[in-house]
């Protein structure tokens, strides 16, 4: 029962899947849960995936060709930001600003404080989703069956990448303010391995459905951009924000596509 909690408590903070009344009520709340939950997020990869992976399929099944499967893709992609609210592609597009923004760690971290997007937020996020939606339709050049495991998988393992960056970096947004706060404080190693459990079946499913060589580069696709992500904030803030998890699973996911359609 306490891990359900913790994991309908991640479904409401990682997502806008309503959890009210009766039920939010049970699943209750408190800083220490939200941060216990955070090792549900690789599980809150499943749904998001597992959402994008259908309306993929079905869009794909009636609209043929590359155009079809670009528009596919798109159509995917929207299913997602509708469900997750744009979470983390918003993470992208503050952590673009304020590193393109300037090159005084004080001043980058104001400005990925700013609501408002700037010119190198918007250049991350068209770059970031046009790559995006290119990968997953030359990854539509295959079996239907096996693009939307490429989606799940994708959605899950790049889930896991901020887990790491919360266990091994110190936080250093503003911890008055930011919806992290409660993630500020390093996640335990057992919730960790939580996050890793909900990773192994997705790599099993990459496996099965593109092969293990496939599978393994996605993972090692996922684990390379992780750490020059973590390497990046180590560097220019000192440590993680918020916003730098979001942009760490927006890179990983897009990571592991380019492992999966690289000759695919």
């Amino acid at each position: 029962m306490t891990a359900l909690r913790h994991f309908l408590l991640a479904l409401q903070f990682f997502t806008r899947v309503p959890v009210t009344g009766r039920l939010a009520a049970w699943v209750g709340y408190s800083p220490q849960m939200l941060r216990a939950s955070a090792a549900h997020l690789p599980g809150i990869g499943w749904l998001a995936g597992g959402v994008a992976a259908l309306v993929f399929v079905g869009v794909a099944m009636g609209l043929p060709g590359m155009a079809g499967a670009f528009a596919a893709a798109v159509l995917s992609t929207v299913a997602t930001v509708m469900l997750t609210g744009a979470f983390h592609e918003d993470g992208l597009a503050d952590v673009a600003d304020g590193l393109g923004g300037s090159a005084d760690r004080a001043r980058a971290l104001e400005i990925m404080k700013d609501s408002r997007i700037g010119a190198f937020g918007a250049i991350a996020l068209v770059l970031a989703l046009g790559l995006k939606c290119a990968l997953i339709a030359v990854l539509a050049g295959g079996r239907l069956h096996a693009v939307a495991a490429a989606i799940v998988g994708a959605h899950v393992l790049s889930r896991l990448a901020p887990l790491a960056l919360i266990r091994w970096l110190p936080y250093v947004g503003d911890s008055g303010a930011s919806k992290a706060k409660p993630l500020a404080d390093a996640i335990s190693g057992g919730a960790l391995a939580i996050g890793v459990l909900w990773t192994l079946p997705a790599l099993a499913l990459l496996a099965l459905s593109h092969g293990a060589v496939h599978a393994l580069a996605a993972l090692l696709a996922a684990a390379l951009a992780a750490l020059w992500m973590a390497r990046l904030f180590r560097r220019r803030l000192q440590g993680f924000t918020g916003d730098g998890l979001g942009a760490t699973q927006q890179v990983c996911e897009i990571a592991i596509y380019l492992a999966l359609a690289w000759r695919a």
